[in-house]
């Protein structure tokens, strides 16, 4: 008598939301039941993958059932399925799982594509494979066309979103399914908007901050992740490089198998209400590239010394690098050109370190920090920022107006309509409410955003801010025990060049303008310039040839000394 052939079932769908609502597992599952009951197989085990897909082999019942066919005896005969497609949906793999089992005496067999074991049967089950597995693909082409225009038109695909947002439902619904989009989670984005602060201008107590100091700051004051974990480095990098907090949500970015990045033109858009300031955004990003090693050596972000990065010889262009003499008890600024190929490279200057950095610190809080000096290197920017303001503040007036104007447009013709003068049936009567409503609306939004955007370019410049600022940070650049601090000193000035009789100290008048805003408690850009860029910016002196462009004008300073060196 022939043993009982024994069955076990593999049903699958390829989305959760197939399994919560599709009756395509229980048509299955009946199907396979009602073929084994006509054959006098026995189904020993049922395994269901609910949203799954079948291009690789990612799937725990896959998984749980492979294993449990491939031990010696195996629990089951036979593997049933609906279709090839079921089990998988790459022909390389399905012929690869065929095979292993094959190889401990268990089938795979399709309910309604019954093959044999014929070499013309397993040629016909790879041409299907191979048809199935092209359809995958087409299918996965088209949703992602779909989903990429869904995106663009400002709906929200699914997954988890970003800290700082919720998913909500849109007023649009097409078909039967809701649209849904994202709205700003005020609980979280205080979250987004605390690392950004962190990252721009530190706790208070310190300068900027890095990643990793904000991921222990939050810990430390118990400020949790959306899931109430601890914060991590990877966490807070992300934060601080989405372009999602400034409105522009970044869709398809990556493969979701290999997790490669795919090419921008890929990439799509979708628009979302920003928690961060666009220009608050970019000087973060420039913060974070001044830390990066591949642009700027860890040595000079985190190194002890206060001019490393910086400090250039003049002759030459190259770093001025820190070198020792008699084990370490005397420092000294160096020409890495010298050091590296003698005086035949170049003749560059040798300076002890604690004199160069006294003579660079000393003169920016004695020279710079002075209110009748910032207003003589800023009276150009300043200038342009108030006429910016002053056109701002007219057009948001302008705005206010026409918003009013329409509104009592709108008070005239609702009047006409309560004392009969106008019939409230009238298409036009409609058709010109509508339209005034639509000014008005549409003012009052442009005048609150142009009020946004005055908000966040911080309060005017005044000859007392001048002042504080430049108590303020004559103080902040001091250190309890005398010294000075790397991060407020460079917010000041992002490069130092020695020559034979001076050293220059130049510097971003928009850099200092955006310190000087922070200091009057606005949001404010952060500072910082990409170094290992060589002769970046070499002999651009602002005091004689001033630039038109605000963000492109530079302070120069020479400072001169009796003995600027001591060469060894």
């Amino acid at each position: 008598m022939a043993a009982t052939v024994r069955a076990a079932l593999y049903l699958r769908v390829s989305t959760g939301r197939q399994a919560d609502s599709d009756l395509s597992i229980p048509d299955q599952r009946r199907q396979a039941k009602a073929h084994c009951a006509s054959r006098g197989w026995e189904i020993v085990a049922d395994y269901v993958e609910p949203g799954a897909s079948a291009t690789d082999d990612r799937r725990p019942e896959f998984q749980r059932m492979i294993d449990a066919a491939t031990v010696k005896p195996p629990a089951f005969d036979v593997i049933l399925v609906h279709s090839f497609s079921r089990f998988f949906r790459d022909q390389f793999q399905l012929e690869f799982y065929v095979r292993r089992l094959a190889k401990n005496g268990v089938r795979l067999v399709s309910i309604t594509q019954e093959l044999g074991d014929d070499p013309m049967s397993n040629m016909i089950r790879q041409i299907m494979a191979l048809f199935d597995e092209y359809q995958s693909k087409e299918n996965a082409k088209h949703t992602l066309r779909a989903m990429k225009e869904n995106a663009r038109q400002g709906f929200w695909n699914g997954a988890l979103p970003p800290i700082g947002y919720r998913i909500v439902e849109a007023s649009e619904q097409r078909g039967h399914r809701t649209k849904k989009t994202l709205e700003i989670d005020p609980i979280q984005a205080k979250t987004v908007r605390l690392i950004y602060r962190l990252a721009r201008e530190g706790s208070g107590s310190s300068g900027s901050m890095g990643v990793k100091s904000i991921a222990k700051h939050l810990n430390e004051a118990g400020i949790r992740t959306r899931d109430g974990g601890r914060w991590g480095v990877d966490a807070v990098h992300k934060v601080l490089t989405r372009t999602t907090y400034i409105g522009r949500h970044r869709f398809n970015t990556k493969f979701w198998k290999t997790r490669e990045r795919k090419p921008d033109a890929e990439v799509v858009e979708m628009a979302v209400p920003p928690i961060i300031d666009a220009a608050e955004f970019e000087a973060v990003q420039m913060l974070l590239k001044t830390r990066c090693p591949a642009l700027t050596a860890p040595r000079v972000v985190s190194g002890p010394t206060l001019l490393t990065g910086i400090c250039f010889c003049a002759t030459c262009g190259g770093a001025m690098t820190l070198r020792t003499g008699k084990s370490g008890r005397y420092r000294y600024y160096t020409c890495s050109t010298k050091a590296r190929q003698g005086e035949t490279g170049c003749k560059g200057r040798t300076v002890p370190m604690e004199k160069l950095d006294s003579v660079v610190a000393e003169h920016i809080e004695h020279r710079l920090l002075q209110p009748k000096r910032l207003e003589e290197v800023l009276s150009a920017v300043l200038h342009r920022r108030k006429e910016r303001a002053e056109r701002r503040t007219t057009h948001i007036a302008e705005l206010r107006k026409r918003a009013a104007e329409a509104e009592a447009k709108l008070k005239r013709l609702y009047d006409a309509i309560e004392n009969g003068i106008a019939d409230v049936s009238d298409p036009m009567l409609k058709e010109r409410v509508t339209e005034l409503k639509s000014i008005r609306d549409q003012a009052r939004a442009d005048a609150e955003r142009g009020e946004g955007a005055l908000d966040r370019a911080g309060p005017s410049i005044t000859p007392q801010a001048l002042k504080t600022f430049a108590s303020q940070a004559r103080r902040r650049m001091r250190t309890e025990q005398g010294g000075y601090r790397r991060d407020h000193l460079r917010a000041l000035a992002q490069r130092i060049e020695v020559d034979a009789k001076e050293v220059r100290i130049m510097g971003s008048k928009s850099v200092l303008l955006r310190t000087l805003v922070a200091a009057s408690g606005a949001k404010s850009a952060g500072f910082g310039v990409p170094s290992f860029v060589p002769k970046w910016r070499t002999r651009h002196d602002s005091n004689v040839w001033p630039s038109p462009s605000e963000g492109s004008s530079w302070r120069k300073a020479a400072v001169r000394t009796r003995q600027p060196s001591c060469d060894r």
